[in-house]
């Protein structure tokens, strides 16, 4: 179950920053996407999801933060700002925080520019022809195995960062339910580029 976030918006404006995080960020989907306006619509809702394209846009013409005007942002929203928490503009914020768009930071907000795929807990939640549009989406041809790669990729270049050695780098892909071929690729591909 998750813990309501209230955020007083009281002042006019906020800080929006990127949410930097090397795994979504690889491995995930646009806010601007079609897998997001298909599947994570029905999570955010749809004031949310504007919202966090509204930032993220922002965030393509001032890559290192901005402020954001909350009236007029609300106001092209089709809200009303005002000052407080429980107001649907408001609302709106703290679903993008609820459901892993965004995170408070000191100041303002941290967004994320892209999104990881549906979780199983919000795939459960949604109406029976998403479910099978994601189910359809996922068994695209080679799909599932692209994205298997490309995970146990970014787990493999973290490990290496980190300073854990070559020849244990295979052993903990496997260890992680990477199948084996996938972890002896990976750990091979990184073996010889030192990524």
């Amino acid at each position: 179950m998750s813990v309501a976030i209230e955020l007083p918006l009281i002042d006019p404006t906020l800080v929006v920053v990127p949410w930097h995080d090397d795994v979504v960020d690889h491995i995930g989907y646009d806010l601007r996407s079609p897998y997001v306006e298909t599947f994570w619509l029905n999570v955010f809702g749809p004031t949310a999801t504007w919202l966090l394209r509204r930032m993220v846009t922002g965030l393509d013409e001032y890559p290192g933060g901005y402020e954001l005007d909350l009236e007029q942002t609300a106001g092209a929203l089709g809200l009303v700002f005002t000052p407080g928490a429980s107001n649907p503009f408001a609302r709106s914020v703290q679903r993008t925080v609820m459901f892993g768009g965004a995170q408070p930071v000191a100041g303002g907000l941290a967004v994320r520019r892209r999104l990881p795929p549906v979780s199983a807990r919000h795939l459960s939640r949604m109406p029976p022809y998403l479910r099978a549009a994601h189910q359809a989406w996922r068994r695209a041809p080679g799909a599932a195995e692209r994205e298997q790669a490309d995970r146990a990729r970014i787990l493999g270049e973290a490990m290496v960062r980190a300073g854990d050695p070559d020849d244990a780098i295979e052993r903990q892909l496997l260890g992680l339910g990477v199948p084996p071929i996938t972890a002896v690729s990976i750990a091979r591909q990184l073996a010889t580029t030192g990524a």
